[in-house]
């Protein structure tokens, strides 16, 4: 399975903001000490390029933000100071998911991006530490490639993909499936194809009986060739910003069971990170490597190399 990892583009941050950017290093460096006996393989992406990137964003806004031209207010919304890392750590990370959904689809049937999961990045701005929207910009990439007709995402952060709600909307050939917290950001949430909004607190068997329910229905109504995981770490119980009340092992139950289905269908599948906020940050990586584990052992079994 390949793991692309982007983590050594780092966005320059004051020591107060409280984006994790840590956990990616130290996630990869989980993921590389196991990657030998997991079957993996670490990838560094392209950078995604204006063309891959205006297949989901408006022109004047990737080189607006390309050039350093976003002004106050638009730089408060995405949460981050501009500067020439912040652009090319976000077209590694949206590289990132157009390999893993590349490789998936040409034959691997499940690959990772050790980050990824922007998706409260709108087609004419970026928001919420999102600056371009590397679901969209994936998806879009593979059906101009001829590699896919219709593409599933699974959006199970706790905050609802708004940005792609929106950049999709009217787009037949994507559906956006997503749960999320609904008293949680974004305040006023985008109309997606599927969404299922959770109450503060819910718990592990409230949040698996809801997917269960719901996860079935956005399959059946998406027919996709492919699927794209956003796997949050921040419905976990100690988030910061999450509201919800999922252990590790509840969020671990949630995965294989996105997985199970996948492997169901014979669906290839591209995992990304999405967010995690818990003051921890060895939580956020436990809970990130996990998904990785699972995805790992998900290639293994659909490889045939071990049985259900």
């Amino acid at each position: 399975m390949k793991a692309f990892y982007c983590h050594h583009f780092v966005l320059p941050l004051p020591p107060e903001h409280r984006f994790p950017m840590a956990k990616y290093a130290r996630l990869v460096e989980r993921v590389a000490a196991s990657a030998c006996e997991s079957g993996i393989e670490l990838v560094e992406p392209a950078a995604a390029s204006d063309e891959q990137l205006c297949r989901a964003h408006d022109r004047a806004y990737v080189e607006r933000a390309a050039r350093g031209e976003l002004d106050a207010a638009e730089l408060r919304k995405i949460g981050f100071p501009w500067s020439p890392a912040m652009i090319e750590r976000s077209r590694r990370s949206s590289g990132g998911t157009i390999g893993a959904l590349a490789a998936a689809l040409s034959g691997d049937g499940v690959a990772v991006n050790l980050a990824g999961g922007t998706h409260h990045a709108f087609a004419d701005h970026g928001a919420g530490y999102c600056v371009f929207n590397d679901s969209v910009v994936a998806a879009r990439d593979a059906q101009a490639r001829g590699l896919a007709r219709r593409v599933l995402i699974v959006d199970l952060d706790v905050h609802q993909g708004n940005g792609t709600a929106a950049i999709v909307r009217g787009d037949p050939s994507i559906f956006a499936f997503s749960m999320h917290g609904e008293r949680n950001y974004p305040a006023i949430k985008e109309a997606g194809d599927l969404d299922v909004e959770l109450p503060d607190g819910c718990d592990d068997a409230h949040y698996l009986a809801e997917l269960a329910r719901h996860l079935p229905v956005a399959i059946g109504r998406a027919a996709p060739d492919a699927v794209i995981y956003l796997a949050g770490a921040d419905p976990y119980e100690n988030d910061r910003l999450g509201r919800l009340k999922l252990t590790k092992q509840g969020l671990r139950e949630r995965d294989r069971m996105v997985f199970q289905a996948c492997l169901g269908h014979d669906f290839p599948v591209a995992v990304t990170m999405a967010g995690g906020y818990a003051s921890d940050v060895a939580d956020i990586v436990d809970i990130h490597y996990a998904t990785v584990s699972e995805a790992a052992a998900f290639a293994r079994v659909r490889a045939g190399i071990v049985q259900v």
